[in-house]
């Protein structure tokens, strides 16, 4: 270590002299004070260590005071009350890859959600495009007198043929809460024998049903399903021709929903409204409808799944229809497919018999 210059044996002299009139206590800070090196005491040291800690003592640094006031900021965060913790990525990644709670089906598809808009226009049924219908046994028998004035009297309708259909619903009314609510709808559907080249291709039938509903959100749960929805409304449906091919009628549907997850049950038992004998175009048409429907839907992977079933048990006479819609396979088109057996595939055929199956894209199911 270098030798005390004989600067420095002054000064300590000096502060000796000092402490000796200020008392013992005093030595040490006076000592110090005038024991700080200047620049140039610095300089002359050979040593790197020893000059570096040199500069250090002239800046009034202290060797490692970084790394222990950073450690003793640490402590202290730690041990202050409330402190906020820094969250393991570990933690974030678990929690922002958790499945989202599933929605209601029934919320999503009659506005319940209280932020939902008031006044809005939706889909309602399937809108759906078939481009190939195939039926086991295509309907001729309205057609004949049609077809005997006209000379042709043996008509052949292709078993082949393409259906379309659109609906939508909107509602003019809501409480604030949005749990009732007031809508009208309209759906059409047209079978359209466009592979029929011999009959000139035409729409075969054509069926327009416009409805009033009164909505209402019952919000009861039990057996681990809820009860979400209750609508009761008006109904119309026809196929807007003459006799002797005219077909309508009129009734009062109710319809119940309960869910349960990815799964919906809706019940829809209905009331025909009378028609005077001489108005009635089909009169025993609840032979062959029954009083009511009931449709299954199961969605799963983006896949949805419905079996809808109805009929009259006292004649035995009824139908069952089954689709399956894809997810999104272009934009928001998805595929369909549509499966039916037993009478009443539409109004022309409600007294008819057969089975049939659809293929094509549609973009909305039933929820």
């Amino acid at each position: 270590m270098a030798r005390p210059s004989a600067r420095e044996h002054c000064v300590i002299g000096l502060a000796l002299m000092l402490g000796l009139g200020t008392g013992i206590s005093g030595i040490a800070p006076v000592a110090a004070q005038a024991l700080k090196p200047t620049i140039a005491d610095c300089a002359v040291i050979a040593h790197g260590g020893e000059r570096l800690a040199c500069y250090d003592r002239l800046s009034g640094r202290v060797a490692g005071a970084p790394e222990q006031s950073r450690a003793a900021a640490t402590r202290t965060a730690a041990a202050a009350p409330g402190a906020p913790l820094t969250t393991p990525p570990a933690a974030v990644k678990t929690a922002t890859t958790l499945d989202p709670t599933p929605l209601s089906l029934i919320d999503n598809a009659w506005g319940f959600n209280p932020n939902s808009d008031r006044f809005s226009i939706a889909l309602y049924r399937p809108n759906y495009v078939q481009v190939a219908r195939y039926s086991d046994r295509p309907n001729n028998v309205p057609f004949q007198a049609l077809f005997s004035s006209a000379r042709n009297p043996n008509p052949q309708l292709d078993p082949t043929e393409a259906r379309f259909q659109f609906s939508f619903k909107a509602r003019l009314w809501a409480t604030d809460n949005r749990r009732f609510g007031v809508w009208v709808a309209y759906t059409q559907q047209s079978q359209w024998q466009v592979y029929n080249s011999a009959l000139s291709s035409p729409f075969r039938e054509n069926n327009y049903e416009p409805e009033v509903i009164a909505s209402f959100r019952p919000n009861v749960e039990f057996g681990g399903f809820n009860w979400r929805l209750l609508n009761i409304g008006y109904n119309h449906q026809s196929n807007g021709r003459a006799n002797p091919v005219s077909r309508s009628w009129n009734r009062i549907i109710a319809e119940f929903g309960i869910e349960r997850g990815n799964f919906a049950l809706l019940v829809r038992p209905w009331y025909r409204i009378p028609e005077s004998s001489g108005r009635d175009d089909n009169r025993n048409i609840l032979d062959y409808y029954g009083y009511g429907d009931l449709t299954a839907i199961y969605k799963w992977r983006g896949h949805s799944f419905q079996l809808m079933g109805r009929g009259n048990p006292s004649t035995g006479k009824g139908a069952a229809q089954f689709s399956w819609t894809t997810p999104p396979l272009l934009g928001p088109l998805r595929g369909y497919v549509q499966a039916f057996a037993g009478y009443g595939d539409s109004l022309i055929d409600y007294n008819w018999n057969q089975n049939a199956i659809g293929i094509g894209v549609t973009l909305n199911d039933l929820l």
